[in-house]
């Protein structure tokens, strides 16, 4: 008998097809020729049907399709550790924006993606699913390292570290996916962020630009309950339907997370053959949840394992996040026979597969796909002693036993990247060796960062106003509460813009010399108190400096504001980013208005502080200025005010009110 000819035989080995069939060869060898498998069978049909050059023994091993990492952000390894233990928004907004903001450039991505594919490969990972920027650098990257990659250029509604606008973004995207869409290890996506951070016309623009290529849409969808609470309450459906309305669903759908996801999403994500990309690990540490990949699975869905993001998990160790997968559905849900072994190592390659849209291609170890394949040492000590009744045995090995590092040889589309631990495709001195001085550039503008209030709130407030306004306000304790138009009236004084507010201010105080407070207000504004309701809610974040600068005989006191901004964020938010050392809250009913007074505009306020005691009423008289000169004008002013209104000079007060109620 003639043998044929092929490039590479891998012989001897555990063999795990994860084909339609599930076969598993005992002692079973793979035939590859050029980057396609050509035959798949037990090692000794094999080796009498061909011969190459390139013989590997896979004795005492486990050869299996390689891993397929479902969902991750490969550059974000440069910013592995950086931010660990804190709630998803605090993460994201406080730390990882602002950083990507200041440091994410073409070679950030670059380098981040070797360094990414290094220890993908390291861990028997042939091909990945991302999402990050300047993804044109992620694709030169992921092909110089020689592994499989689908890559979605991320769109945000607002600005973001390549692109000034979602059509900024749009336009790079349709370059990027012109340039790789023929490539044959690379294939370009759109990558809406998720929900939250896209617009309707913005999510319809990424569907046609998807579908006019016929490329996937990667996009973060239902990560937490928060996400799902808010699309109810802003648009009366949940995350699912809403992208619906707007025909996400017509583009080739790998959906990440999704661990909210309501049973009727499930279904609109089958019948519309949407992939799920799960992020176990990801969504622990975050405290996002647990989703139900056993019902996912039960659906139809085809679901796949993905590590996310380094900064996040913090790793991109593809088998651990496979045991954990496993563990979680029955832990969490209280049955040990959910997701099995076979069915888990079925996610992490064959079901991965078809979660990105690419079973046609990899997966599996079938003749005609691509010769995508790990070998993985199973004689390790942690994997001992093996026993052969169960010929599901394998799968348990492979999930419950096996370690990353147990992964000897990786193969990618026939070519070897790694061989008995070393690594042929990169030079990975040289990549630890970038990304140790990018790493050094991010700590040190961190560590100053941390040291200065302004700065951290810069880093999350893009509309963050200086203010430097010097405040001039002076406060009167009365016995009881006034009728402030009539007392204004008396003085020939006309009130304009009046309200009435309720609001709820919490101070942050700090250690350091500089004595900056933040304030954090909800302010409940109505027109009158016979309004049941508030016609509008602001809150607003204030940086203020120095209590104290300068003090006059009526007892009024300069003060300055130094930033303020709207609150996008909630008051725990601020807590937990800020972390204050001390904390004081005040509350006021305020009825307030503006009187001009010698061509001056002076805030009045009547307040009634931390409840309705007679006691706690004080009246207060503010303006506010950018001149120091008109500052002292208005102090005298505001004199002559107290003069005009009565009020003895025993009653008025040089302090904040969070200051007051401390006494």
């Amino acid at each position: 008998m003639t043998q044929q000819s092929v490039d590479i035989l891998l012989t001897n080995g555990w063999l795990v097809t994860m084909d339609s069939q599930m076969t598993v060869y005992p002692t079973g060898a793979v035939a590859i020729s050029g980057n396609t498998i050509a035959a798949v069978g037990p090692t000794a049909d094999i080796e009498a049907a061909y011969a190459a050059p390139t013989v590997i023994d896979c004795q005492n091993c486990i050869i299996t399709p390689g891993l397929i990492n479902a969902h991750t952000h490969a550059p974000m390894t440069l910013l592995r550790g950086l931010a660990d233990d804190l709630r998803l928004d605090v993460w994201l907004y406080g730390y990882m924006m602002p950083v990507e903001r200041e440091f994410v450039d073409r070679n950030f991505c670059y380098t981040g993606t070797l360094l990414a594919c290094a220890e993908m490969i390291r861990s028997g990972v042939t091909t990945f699913c991302d999402m990050y920027y300047n993804e044109a650098e992620v694709a030169r990257a992921t092909a110089e390292a020689g592994m499989r990659a689908i890559l979605g250029q991320t769109i945000l509604k607002f600005p973001s570290p390549d692109a000034s606008s979602y059509d900024e973004s749009l336009d790079y995207c349709r370059r990027f996916i012109e340039e790789w869409l023929h490539h044959p290890l690379i294939i370009p996506a759109v990558a809406p962020h998720a929900p939250y951070t896209a617009t309707p016309d913005m999510i319809k623009s990424c569907v046609a630009l998807a579908t006019e290529y016929d490329v996937p849409l990667h996009i973060h969808i239902a990560e937490t309950a928060l996400e799902q609470k808010n699309s109810l309450k802003q648009f009366n459906v949940t995350v699912v339907p809403w992208l619906d309305q707007y025909d996400l669903f017509d583009a080739k759908v790998i959906a990440a997370h999704c661990v909210h996801l309501e049973e009727n999403e499930m279904h609109t994500l089958h019948i519309h053959n949407a992939g799920v990309a799960h992020c176990p690990s990801s969504n622990l540490k975050l405290a996002s949840g647990v989703a139900p990949v056993q019902k996912m699975v039960d659906a139809g869905l085809h679901v796949g394992i993905g590590t996310d993001g380094p900064a996040s998990n913090n790793d991109l160790d593809m088998f651990e996040e496979t045991r954990l997968a496993s563990f979680l559905q029955k832990g969490v849900f209280g049955d040990p026979t959910l997701l099995p072994a076979r069915a888990t190592w079925a996610l992490a390659t064959i079901e991965g597969a078809r979660a990105l849209h690419i079973d046609h291609l990899t997966g599996s170890i079938e003749p005609g796909k691509r010769a995508d394949i790990a070998v993985v040492g199973a004689n390790n000590t942690h994997q001992l002693p093996r026993f052969a009744r169960d010929p599901d045995g394998v799968y348990a090995q492979l999930v419950y036993a096996t370690k990353a590092t147990d992964v000897r040889d990786v193969l990618v589309d026939g070519r070897m990247l790694m061989r008995n631990r070393e690594l042929l495709s990169l030079h990975e001195g040289d990549v630890i060796a970038e990304a140790g001085r990018i790493a050094k550039r991010i700590d040190a503008f961190l560590t100053a960062r941390e040291g200065n209030i302004l700065s951290k709130l810069l880093a999350i407030g893009s509309d963050f106003i200086p203010q430097e306004t010097f405040e001039i306000q002076v406060k009167i304790r009365l016995p009881e509460l006034i009728d402030l138009n009539q007392r204004l009236t008396q003085a020939g004084l006309q009130p304009f813009r009046t309200s009435v507010r309720k609001q709820y201010d919490t101070y942050f105080f700090f250690d350091g010399e500089e004595g900056d407070r933040l304030r954090f207000r909800e302010d409940e504004v109505k027109r009158s108190e016979l309004d049941e309701f508030p016609v509008e809610t602001f809150y607003r974040m204030t940086l203020m400096g120095p209590s104290k600068e300068r003090e006059f005989e009526n007892s009024v006191l300069l003060s300055r504001a130094r930033y303020t901004t709207s609150a996008n964020h909630s008051l725990r938010f601020y807590r937990e980013y800020f972390q204050p050392v001390a904390e004081r809250e005040v509350t006021k009913l305020r009825y307030r208005c503006h009187i001009i007074f010698e061509d001056k505009d002076f805030a009045i306020n009547l307040d009634q502080i931390n409840g309705e005691a007679p006691h706690n009423v004080y009246l207060e008289i503010k303006s506010r200025t950018w001149s120091a000169k008109d500052a002292v004008v208005k102090a005298e002013l505001i004199g002559k005010l107290l003069e005009i209104f009565g009020f003895a000079a025993d009653n008025q007060f040089k302090i904040e009110y969070v200051d007051l109620t401390n006494q």
